[in-house]
């Protein structure tokens, strides 16, 4: 398989691109790839593209993109994740999964629980980390997009999509009882608690933004796991009535 390189700018064949010099380091001293060796190019626009590496030193480094490959592997259905701010090795595992799993966008939003607190010059050199995490994922797990990623001071400053949904050990509301509304949803908005789970004062502003509380199996999920766990199970809901 060829190695996979993101670039937010435009791609068009017979093109000469210089590569950056981060990626050109990736590519030389991390994949120990060469000239002429073969790499996919992608911005997130749409499809993807073939290259060649042309030249790759300390000095210069560019690549020729030689076709348009055709190809969309985003799913369908567009999950958005509204992850309660937590510790930070636990979102970035949530990007990373999640990433890799299908979601479209991630709202990091703090809630009363939440122990992490940013701004300032602290939240845009996290955001970025966070950023090149999705990025990452992108270019491991083939997809043809990138997530966005975005920080919300409160739950009151969130947006949701189509059928949203908030992670609750009290949910009333199983995912079986929403099979046939995940199946026919071209949106689904996720909301998951901090360590330590949602307060009541959390779940009104949720309900309040629209959101169903769901139970999900016996067990209380771990934050970072909780959202891997049910991107997958709506995708195998999803994939039922394919």
């Amino acid at each position: 398989m060829n190695c996979r390189v993101y670039l937010n700018q435009s791609i068009r064949t017979g093109d000469s691109i210089r590569l950056p010099d981060d990626i050109a380091h990736y590519l030389r001293h991390v994949m120990r790839l060469q000239q002429h060796a073969r790499i996919i190019l992608f911005n997130g626009r749409g499809g993807e593209y073939e290259a060649r590496i042309g030249q790759l030193s300390k000095r210069e480094s560019f690549c020729h993109v030689d076709r348009f490959i055709d190809i969309d592997r985003e799913p369908d259905c567009r999950i958005h994740v509204f992850q309660a701010a937590c510790r930070s090795e636990k979102i970035d595992t949530v990007l990373q999964k999640g990433t890799e799993l299908g979601a479209a966008s991630f709202h990091i939003v703090r809630s009363e629980r939440s122990s992490l607190k940013l701004d300032g010059h602290r939240l845009e050199k996290r955001l970025q980390r966070w950023r090149k995490i999705v990025i990452e994922a992108a270019e491991q797990s083939g997809r043809t997009g990138v997530p966005d990623v975005s920080w919300h001071n409160g739950l009151t400053d969130i947006e949701t999509a189509g059928l949203s949904l908030a992670l609750h050990p009290t949910g009333s509301t199983g995912l079986s009882e929403l099979a046939s509304g995940i199946r026919n949803s071209g949106d689904i908005s996720l909301a998951i608690g901090p360590e330590g789970g949602w307060s009541e004062r959390d779940l009104e502003k949720l309900r309040t933004c629209g959101f169903t509380l769901l139970a999900f199996g016996e067990r209380i999920l771990r934050t970072e796991t909780a959202a891997p766990a049910l991107l997958a199970a709506i995708h195998a809901i999803r994939s039922l009535d394919a």
